[in-house]
């Protein structure tokens, strides 16, 4: 093999490797959300503009999906998603969504208590730190923090 095609032969293994390590985010998710929540649309739309097909589910018991998920008692949002093999909980940022799929941990999910402004589907600036959180059989730990 001379040393073109051995260097073409590394890029290519170096460039496989690289995009099977960095998973994608799922291509579907469906949100349950009570009926009359629109800032839980407006976390559809945006999860949409990043090319996830999303099903909108807003006759669902959330009190039922949010224990199936696994999501610790009072840290819950106003809707739940069911991305992949994950959940995610309220307004997550798309960062730690990212994140989530990239680094895959063996948790359940992620999620962001409340519904804090600037996050999508909030409108407004962010003004505090997201304290993201991961949970597992609604245990929780920390999974990251954004910064303003």
């Amino acid at each position: 093999m001379n040393r073109k095609t051995a260097s073409l032969w590394v890029s290519g293994a170096l460039l496989l490797g690289a995009t099977t390590a960095h998973a994608a985010m799922p291509d579907e998710a469906t949100l349950y959300k009570n009926p009359q929540c629109g800032c839980c649309d407006g976390y559809a739309r945006h999860l949409e503009a990043q090319g996830v097909d999303v099903t909108i589910v807003d006759d669902a018991e959330l009190g039922e999906i949010k224990q199936q998920a696994g999501i610790p008692h009072g840290l819950g949002s106003c809707h739940t998603i069911e991305i992949g093999e994950y959940w995610i909980e309220g307004h997550v940022p798309m960062a730690a969504v990212q994140a989530l799929f990239e680094q895959q941990p063996d948790v359940d999910g992620i999620g962001l208590a409340g519904m804090p402004i600037g996050t999508p589907g909030m409108p407004g600036p962010q003004s505090e730190p997201y304290d993201v959180y991961a949970f597992s059989d609604q245990q929780v730990e920390p999974f990251m923090t954004l910064e303003p």
